[in-house]
């Protein structure tokens, strides 16, 4: 790279659900240079953008950093596959796609814990910017924003039936997750735009890549940000065969999720004392925080096995069907193969959470998932995903190696704090009686998993601790906070402590986990930052 093209005002590190809209947004000022760099390449396959494409994308290496767990002590010592995306549009081009912003109250606890300035009212204008809701414009949605917001053009009768299932155990059908009341089941919104994924690179880069001021880099692995005197002047880059140096008038900017956003930092010095010290790497500036506080949605599968042919089964009965979904999806961009899958679910209570604020999440699947869906599973059935969302367990991430190209260490803790697993098992409990009711009763046949056998609650927990699995959202890895916070590494505008020049805008920066899937939360946090960044005023 020539040296006339290798100093821009801004580098992002990270071209996924935030880097992708922070791009976008910096380079609408027409005087701001800004590069781009994704370790991925460009989001071209098409399992990307047809949405019942899911299901095999987490058999694409190429489209994931494919991270495993350290072995956990209260998961029967198992590692964890921890999918996260390698491409432009990052996790966003490889997500179930379900719009959920959080319960409101989530904001509040956050400005409470010291991010100031960050309740419900001051980021619901953000939601807003952000959203292109087909259904209008109103008090709680826009509809002029990029990433578009769609009701699911194909259900499955079972993902309809489960919508009803709540009626005996007081779960009414709720319209919209992102209202006032989101306590009950019903179909999510999504993340699409006619009928095709709507994933922050297709919703924020595709229309401005020819911007003259925006530079994006694929397979670019960013190395380590080179520091002079307490600031962030640069990143050394990894791409091709060679290495290079990039450098920034203002400031670098650092998106790369909950997992890569702390490594990055580690690998440039700025971490725990005692970390950085043990791989030989000299202590620029010491935050406790980097890589501590980690949280993730632990989630546990009830599957079924169907009495009729409803879902999406892999079966030779089914042949006929996905040829015609196929020719349907083609010219009219509908039907089956435009569903998310996980195309229904809600929120609950275990024993003594309150209806205000729900801490169970569901997603129901008309599919029978194993490995997440890396493995393939004949036959007819339906599974109902049961999680926490508001886990008490920490965990970490920490360095393996100074290599960069060395992944990181990995491990969530999780259930190290015995109330998670209180929750977990009142969730599964509650999962049983919707897939018994009487809504399901006719598609019902048998239990595969738990099993009928598992009933008292020392077997439920030995299910849980063989079979619960990540739902995919990481958070907390460098949290903002207050500056006699000893474990926030950002200030509440996303400033690295200690370092100028220097932010981090991701899910990291979650100072505890919202109530529900994370994407649609980090895009309004890209977009508020960018406003911090060009002192912009909040939305009307």
């Amino acid at each position: 790279m020539s040296q006339s093209i290798a100093r821009y005002d801004y580098i992002i590190v990270g071209g996924g659900s935030a880097g992708a809209v922070l791009a976008a947004r910096l380079s609408q000022k027409k005087d701001c240079t800004v590069c781009l760099l994704e370790a991925g390449q460009a989001d071209k396959n098409p399992l990307i953008h047809i949405p019942f494409g899911l299901a095999f994308l987490s058999r694409v290496r190429s489209l994931n950093w494919g991270y495993s767990t350290q072995p956990q002590s209260h998961l029967n010592n198992r590692s964890l596959f921890w999918p996260r995306g390698k491409t432009l549009g990052g996790s966003s081009a490889i997500n179930a796609m379900c719009y959920i912003r959080g319960q409101h109250s989530d904001y509040d606890d956050w400005e409470a814990q010291g991010a100031e300035g960050w309740s419900y009212d001051a980021v619901l204008p953000w939601f807003k910017k952000a959203e292109g809701f087909e259904g209008g414009a109103s008090e709680l949605h826009g509809a002029k924003g990029p990433l578009k917001v769609e009701a699911l053009r194909h259900v499955d009768p079972l993902s309809s039936a489960f919508t009803r299932s709540g009626k005996d155990v007081g779960l009414p059908v709720i319209p919209d997750f992102n209202a006032h009341d989101r306590y009950g089941l019903g179909l999510y919104h999504v993340t699409q735009s006619q009928g095709e994924r709507c994933s922050t690179s297709r919703a924020y880069l595709k229309p401005v890549r020819t911007r003259a001021n925006l530079t994006i880099l694929t397979g670019a692995h960013a190395l380590k940000i080179i520091l002079e005197k307490n600031r962030a002047v640069g990143v050394r880059v990894a791409q091709g065969d060679g290495n290079f140096d990039l450098y920034c008038n203002d400031e670098v900017i650092v998106s790369a999720g909950a997992i890569n956003s702390p490594h990055l930092l580690m690998l440039s010095g700025i971490g725990p004392d005692s970390v950085l010290r043990h791989h030989k790497i000299q202590v620029n500036q010491a935050l406790e925080g980097v890589g501590r506080n980690l949280q993730d949605h632990l989630d546990v599968i009830i599957q079924c096995q169907g009495r009729t042919r409803h879902g999406y089964a892999l079966a030779p009965a089914k042949v006929g069907t996905y040829f015609r979904a196929a020719w349907q999806y083609v010219f009219k961009r509908k039907g089956l193969l435009s569903s998310n899958i996980a195309e229904a679910g809600g929120f609950a209570c275990s024993s003594g959470a309150s209806p205000d604020k729900p801490n169970l999440q569901f997603h129901f699947l008309p599919a029978i998932l194993k490995d997440h869906g890396r493995q393939n599973v004949f036959g007819y059935g339906y599974g109902l995903h049961v999680c926490n969302l508001y886990p008490r367990s920490r965990g970490t991430v920490s360095l393996q190696s100074a290599d960069p190209a060395v992944p990181p260490l990995i491990d969530p803790a999780y259930l190290s704090d015995e109330a998670d697993l209180k929750v977990l098992t009142d969730g599964v409990k509650l999962a049983r009686q919707l897939l018994r009711s009487e809504q399901m009763r006719p598609f019902f046949k048998t239990e595969l998993l738990p099993g009928e056998e598992v009933e008292d609650d020392e077997a439920l927990t030995r299910f849980i601790r063989q079979y619960a699995e990540t739902i995919y959202h990481p958070a907390g890895t460098c949290k903002m906070g207050a500056p006699n916070d000893p474990m926030a590494v950002l200030d509440p505008q996303f400033r690295v402590y200690g370092t100028e020049g220097l932010r981090v805008v991701d899910a990291s920066a979650m100072p505890t986990l919202v109530g529900g899937n994370t994407n649609a939360p980090v895009v309004m946090m890209a977009e508020r930052a960018a406003a911090f960044i060009h002192d912009l005023p909040t939305p009307a």
